[in-house]
């Protein structure tokens, strides 16, 4: 673990740089204790794939006070803690309108649709960092076999709810939004709702499992929220 300064009212935690559930579960964990431990002066706290930035006011605690306080949390955050956050079923509707990359991504993976559905469901996700626009969960790791690349031209706009792969990751829109992920299927779930108490449906550390609906069962959630 390192510390570095990011200006003079932020410090960012670092690990080691590379996509790995357990780093960012560990961020995610000393995040929720740097959070829980209400410092004074800390304005936001934010974990990433491998680090965590936490936003502090100089005025009202010293970079030294505010280091010395992480490194003495992050003691108590043990290098394999894989305590998970809550487990989250998300129901998806793949290929069709809502899935217009399903057929490129069997393609690439030489395998039918519904084995990329198969392989796409069968496993739960690690929430690893929000970030790109409010809501949006980047998550894996994808199954290698499934793991496309971006798309080469992005789309102008992607409905909200898609959900869709690049490469080793996996995520859903929150917003009609550009994006060039490879869309394999969409969710009627908002991830992001201001008119929620807490308007993130995900959360960093959270564990994802999509279930497969059709597109009747589909309809019906969305035209109930």
């Amino acid at each position: 673990m390192t510390i570095v300064d990011a200006g003079d009212a932020a410090v960012v935690i670092e690990f080691e740089e590379r996509i790995d559930p357990v780093i960012s579960t560990r961020c995610a964990a000393l995040a929720r204790r740097i959070g829980t431990e209400h410092l004074a002066g800390v304005r936001d706290v934010v974990p990433t794939y491998r680090s965590v930035a936490v936003y502090f006011d100089p005025l009202a605690i010293s970079h030294a006070q505010l280091t010395a306080a992480i490194e003495g949390i992050a003691e108590e955050v043990p290098a394999g803690d894989q305590s998970p956050g809550r487990r989250i079923r998300v129901p998806v509707c793949y290929g069709g309108e809502h899935g217009p990359d399903l057929a490129a991504v069997a393609s690439f993976a030489r395998v039918s649709e519904e084995e990329v559905v198969k392989l796409h469901s069968q496993t739960p996700y690690r929430v690893m960092m929000l970030g790109f626009t409010p809501g949006f969960a980047y998550m894996g790791t994808v199954d290698a076999r499934i793991a496309a690349p971006r798309l080469q031209t992005p789309r102008l706009t992607v409905p909200r709810g898609s959900v869709g792969i690049a490469k080793e990751q996996t995520g859903i829109y929150p917003a009609d939004t550009p994006g060039g992920w490879q869309i394999i299927g969409r969710t009627p779930l908002r991830p992001f709702d201001l008119s929620r108490a807490d308007p993130f449906l995900l959360h960093s550390g959270d564990d994802v499992q999509f279930v497969p609906i059709t597109a009747a069962e589909f309809d019906a959630v969305a035209s109930a929220r």
